[in-house]
């Protein structure tokens, strides 16, 4: 790194914790929660139908896109009207589906790290989805978190990465962005002028046509010793 870092941001989803059964779990949440108060609604839609109904409604209304809450929300009010409910139980069908959204468990390496990086540097928590880092254990390690819907835009859009840079007043270059998704985390971060660091959980092949991360760690624990090299 030619430049010392100053700010960390991080991804959520996928970079923190696994995100796959913590949306299956809160979906689960939600269609039992309609089956005990609004069964008409399952019993014409089960759970990869609605996802579908939600899929088709991003489509159609392209504003919905930066906000996976929003987009929910008034997908439940259409099943709702559909099925002959007040649409008003979108509210708190949303609010059943976060509450179990944000229990997450980080995997080993993370808090370790996160614990160490924060006596460091500020911590920025980037996320395209309605993860909340303040609602979870690892929220007091971080100065400030940004989602897809507060700036208006999703990864790989700059607007994320510029949030983070604008709440620290810091330069791009001084911003080191670390995600587990080659073409939203880096691609989007190093178009920007940030560092990126690549955390490769799956193991997945690099795709075609995407510049590689200025770093590769399989772990967050390389990621200290990492930045303190740069620092030196």
């Amino acid at each position: 790194m030619r430049v010392t870092p100053r700010v960390l941001s991080f991804d959520l989803d996928d970079t923190l914790w696994a995100c796959h059964e913590v949306i299956e779990r809160a979906e689960q949440a939600l269609h039992d929660w309609l089956q005990r108060h609004y069964p008409r609604i399952p019993a014409e839609y089960d759970r990869a139908a609605m996802r579908d109904v939600r899929r088709q409604m991003a489509e159609a209304r392209p504003a919905l896109g930066a906000d996976l809450t929003a987009l929910r929300r008034e997908s439940l009010a259409w099943h709702a009207e559909r099925a002959g409910y007040d649409r008003a139980l979108a509210e708190e069908g949303v609010a059943v589906f976060l509450r179990e959204r944000q229990r997450v468990t980080p995997f080993a390496d993370v808090r370790p790290a996160l614990e160490a990086l924060a006596r460091d540097y500020p911590l920025v928590a980037l996320t395209n989805g309605n993860a909340d880092i303040r609602r979870t254990e690892l929220g007091h390690l971080f100065r400030h978190t940004f989602s897809a819907a507060d700036v208006g835009a999703a990864k790989p859009d700059p607007a994320l990465f510029r949030a983070a840079c604008d709440a620290l007043g810091v330069r791009t270059a001084e911003l080191v962005h670390i995600g587990d998704d080659p073409l939203r985390d880096v691609h989007g971060a190093r178009r920007f002028g940030a560092r990126t660091v690549w955390v490769r959980r799956a193991f997945a092949p690099w795709p075609d046509g995407v510049g590689r991360a200025h770093h590769e760690i399989a772990s967050l624990t390389e990621l200290p010793p990492l930045l303190a090299a740069a620092a030196g």
